[in-house]
């Protein structure tokens, strides 16, 4: 193996974009970059495929995962577990490519309290009236559930500073070009 790749945590409020500049990071930069996907004991949303959004499994399967330290890092976030396997990320660093993280808040902190060297970026809306309306806007959830992501969201932002990059994705394309560039021009 020439170099071992670096682990990098993408975070932000649900709803900020996180997920779409994702997307076109690794599908712009695949010979560079390996997203892990995440686990959670959440229903899948209307088209989302195991194995390629998420692997969903069971809230009981997710707690004795948890027991049995599998997880790099995990959080209760929205009444659902969201966690990333420990074994998933060794092996995208060990292969020399960059493993990507998409997690919430939470669990970008955990990251940062266990001491894991990791690129740090927080994804954040212009302001929460913009957050409100994409979350709005994407359809995916209740009234209730959108007003607990959006109280959520402003915890979560006082958080920020704690991040080594802080992205305003109020332009998806200045957004993304912008991850680009801390991702590789540092």
């Amino acid at each position: 193996m020439d170099k071992k790749g670096r682990l990098i945590v993408v975070t932000g409020p649900s709803g900020v974009g996180k997920t779409t500049l994702i997307k076109k990071l690794i599908n712009n930069n695949k010979d560079k970059i390996i997203f892990s996907i995440s686990f959670t004991s959440r229903l899948p949303r209307r088209n989302e495929v195991n194995g390629i959004d998420y692997y969903f499994i069971s809230k009981k399967e997710f707690e004795k995962g948890i027991k049995n330290k599998r997880f790099l890092e995990y959080a209760l976030v929205h009444d659902n577990y969201y966690g990333t396997d420990k074994n998933q990320v060794e092996n995208i660093l060990l292969s020399g490519k960059d493993c990507l993280l998409d997690i919430d808040v939470q669990g970008g902190l955990n990251i940062m309290s266990n001491k894991i060297k990791a690129l740090f970026v927080f994804i954040a809306p212009l302001s929460i009236d913009v957050l409100k309306k994409r979350l709005l806007n994407r359809s995916t959830d209740s009234i209730e559930i959108i007003e607990k992501r959006i109280k959520n969201a402003e915890k979560e932002l006082k958080e920020k500073e704690k991040y080594q990059y802080i992205i305003i994705n109020d332009n998806i394309d200045r957004a993304y070009n912008e991850l680009e560039s801390i991702l590789f021009n540092n």
